[in-house]
């Protein structure tokens, strides 16, 4: 098989790298992919901007592809599936209705209290001084949501109704036209990516993210500094819960409005202390950097999955099979990030890094005469398996120190709030 890995983050990196496992797989190509990619064995990127539908097509139609895997949200919210099924191309990733699940966090609350799933209580807005009279009947702390993408970056957890007011001030003059306000649920956060052929829907392991830039859980949200999978905080009675709760009857109201779902269901749920999962949020695509933590410890060939999804037929596959052990994943920032950062920085260290228990992904990188450079905010995901939670953490770090570029940045403290 061939197969066509669209997007160039760290999520594609681990996506072409669990592909290229498989026997089956004999090339996969990245659109754009990323300098990790462009050094991956049997991989190819090729300069090919995520949205330049037409150039993808032409890709798969020369290099004869199999099947094509959408990573990031935005080719998903801007139709690439609808765009590529009418050609009979085989795709993982749901339709731009599908999509909308992400695109709209108001369109998707209507879904979660159709479908009768556990959420918080909100009120959609697209006016600020109602949005503004709700926050202060309501009181702090509350969450503060753009409707819209915004490459995780787009939800303030204000802890006093000043932060809250300021909030919806600022996703306004980001010309967000709507946002959602939600009552703040405590607990602990929890990632399901759920796989789906719109018929049938099953979880992988559950993971733990964590979004905030500065240690101790502070400081601005990001695309997420880190992540550790399987979670204790999700057992199997939690997890029949999750998926019999949650996923399934979400699973059937997208049904019940005509959207075939092919691809991730990505439920981000807050774990209450009493053990009561409530859904924060629904994400269309697989999680980064969750996706680092989890797919190095799935067995079962990714592409089986995969394509299981794309031609329906995932009830037929046997149940996933998983390595034991617990996997950590540590991302390596730009300094300045999630604000301001430079690029171009030279990376040493990749290489002394990489043992058999340590994997480097890629994700804001380059390749560039014959060096890595870094090109983004988050610039690598180091991951390490270990026999336990405090063995991966320490494997990790262990492969994080050998690396090196200017203004690194990285939190020193993933999986503190299970250790």
């Amino acid at each position: 098989m061939k197969v066509l890995v669209v997007g160039g983050g760290g999520r594609e990196h681990v996506l072409a790298w669990k592909l290229l496992q498989s026997n089956q797989v004999e090339q996969v190509f990245c659109t754009p992919g990323n300098g990790g990619t462009a050094v991956l064995e049997k991989c190819q990127n090729k300069a090919i901007a995520v949205d330049d539908f037409p150039s993808i097509l032409e890709l798969v139609n020369s290099e004869s592809i199999d099947l094509v895997v959408i990573g990031p949200e935005l080719p998903l919210s801007l139709g690439l599936t609808d765009y590529l099924q009418p050609h009979n191309i085989k795709v993982f990733g749901p339709n731009q209705a599908g999509a909308t699940i992400e695109s709209s966090k108001s369109w998707a609350k209507d879904i979660m209290v159709k479908a009768g799933v556990p959420t918080a209580k909100s009120g959609t807005f697209t006016d600020a001084s109602a949005a503004k009279e709700y926050i202060k009947a309501e009181g702090a702390p509350i969450v503060v949501k753009a409707d819209g993408l915004a490459a995780g970056k787009g939800v303030v957890v204000a802890m006093t109704e000043v932060e809250a007011l300021a909030a919806i001030d600022e996703l306004f003059a980001q010309n967000f036209n709507k946002v959602v306000v939600e009552e703040f649920l405590t607990g602990q956060e929890v990632s399901i990516l759920a796989l789906t052929d719109g018929l049938t829907i099953r979880p992988l392991i559950s993971a733990q993210d964590h979004k905030q830039v500065g240690e101790g859980d502070t400081g601005a949200n990001t695309g997420g500094m880190g992540a550790y999978a399987p979670t204790p905080l999700v057992d199997s009675s939690l997890a029949f819960r999750i998926t019999s709760e949650v996923l399934e009857p979400t699973l059937k109201q997208l049904q019940e409005q005509g959207i075939d779902y092919r691809g991730v269901l990505y439920a981000g749920l807050m774990i209450a202390p009493d053990g009561e999962p409530k859904v924060l949020e629904f994400n269309c695509r697989f999680g980064d950097p969750e996706t680092q933590a989890v797919l190095p410890l799935l067995q079962t060939p990714l592409v089986d999955i995969l394509s299981a999804c794309a031609e329906q037929t995932l009830a037929e596959l046997p149940p996933f099979q998983w390595y034991e052990g617990i996997a950590v994943c540590v991302v390596m920032a730009a300094g300045g990030y999630p604000a301001s950062y430079e690029k171009g920085k030279v990376i040493s260290g990749i290489a002394d890094a990489q043992t058999e228990n340590a994997i480097v992904f890629h994700a804001g990188t380059t390749l560039k005469n014959d060096e890595i450079l870094t090109d983004g905010g988050r610039v690598l995901g180091i991951t390490c398996i270990g026999k336990d939670i405090s063995n991966a953490i320490a494997t990790t770090y262990n492969a994080v120190d050998k690396i090196n570029f200017e203004d690194a940045y990285y939190r020193r403290d993933i999986g503190h709030r299970i250790l």
